[in-house]
């Protein structure tokens, strides 16, 4: 009896250890389970697909953005009166001195109000953008997705600006459409000699006898015209990268406040937050708008009204 109650013992302390030992990986399981990362990424979020196509959390803050602009543009046109107060006043007020800044840059109204449609919806676009990503619960409301193991929180909006994807098809769409108008405003062959400039190549032989120098100045200004090519790539790189760092950079910097000070010290950075977002969207609105009026300027005038001058001086002489 004493034999079989001791061997009885020993195998129920054994089952309990092996049942404590699983309860600890068990629990340690379930430890690991409910830890959940939330990491800041240079690109946003899966949020849900719509057939093929997947809906993120920034492009659901791009979404917003053009539903507050509409309404807010909805509005001030019902509002419109023979005499402008209120939201029309304002409204006038803000489009008259954007028009007036453009005027600065392009020195032609007419032109200007050419370009202006494109330029102010892309300042609207990206200033909207730049402040929603401050409000409270943007980047902070969301859910729990699982995926091998790992749980990671997913913010439902994120502000689309702090987002490369957004930044470089913003790039991108400002510089095709400044191509595009300049090709409808010079002519396509006078756009394309801009960047491969077959006319300082064929003024050679014609001017070769007159200005000797033309031999060397004119194959670098062909070679000039090419490098035009790299600028224009660099534009996209350069508006992209400037926009999205600085509200990255913003984003990333009232976090960490917030984590260490959650109480009143990130208001003041909130304010200063709320004007880079201002002058954010005007370096990118106004960089456009330069890129527009450049592209209308034609070079083949210019190469015109250089050798038109240099006849008239050495005949002159």
């Amino acid at each position: 009896m004493t034999a079989g109650n001791s061997n009885s013992t020993a195998v129920a302390d054994t089952a309990q250890q092996e049942a404590g030992v699983s309860g600890e990986v068990a629990g340690a399981g379930a430890t690991e389970a409910i830890e959940v990362s939330h990491e800041v990424t240079l690109f946003s979020e899966p949020v849900f697909h719509i057939g093929s196509l997947t809906v993120t959390n920034s492009l659901l803050n791009s979404w917003l953005a053009v539903f507050l602009i509409a309404v807010i543009a909805v509005l001030i046109g019902r509002s419109i009166r023979r005499v402008p107060r209120g939201l029309q006043n304002f409204a006038e007020f803000v489009v008259e001195a954007a028009l007036k800044l453009a005027d600065s840059v392009t020195n032609d109204r007419r032109k200007t109000l050419k370009i202006f449609p494109v330029v102010f919806s892309v300042f609207l676009f990206i200033l909207v953008n730049n402040w929603l990503g401050l409000i409270p619960g943007v980047g902070s409301i969301g859910f729990i997705e699982s995926a091998n193991g790992h749980a990671a929180f997913v913010p439902l909006f994120r502000g689309a600006t702090a987002d490369l994807n957004t930044t470089l098809a913003l790039a991108l769409f400002s510089v095709v459409t400044a191509n595009i108008f300049g090709i409808l405003s010079v002519g396509a062959w006078n756009y394309f000699n801009k960047f491969v400039n077959l006319k300082a190549l064929g003024q050679i032989p014609s001017r070769i006898l007159k200005e000797p120098t033309i031999a060397l100045v004119n194959p670098i200004t062909f070679f000039v015209g090419l490098i035009e090519i790299i600028g224009e790539i660099a534009k996209i790189a350069s508006l992209s990268f400037r926009l999205f760092g600085n509200i990255f950079a913003g984003e990333v910097l009232l976090t960490s406040i917030a984590v260490i000070f959650a109480f009143g010290l990130p208001i003041p950075f909130m304010f200063l937050e709320i004007l880079v977002g201002i002058v954010q969207a005007l370096i990118f609105a106004m960089l456009t708008l330069v890129y527009f009026t450049v592209a209308a300027e034609s070079h083949g005038s210019e190469y015109h009204a250089e050798g038109s001058s240099a006849e008239a001086s050495s005949e002159a002489h």
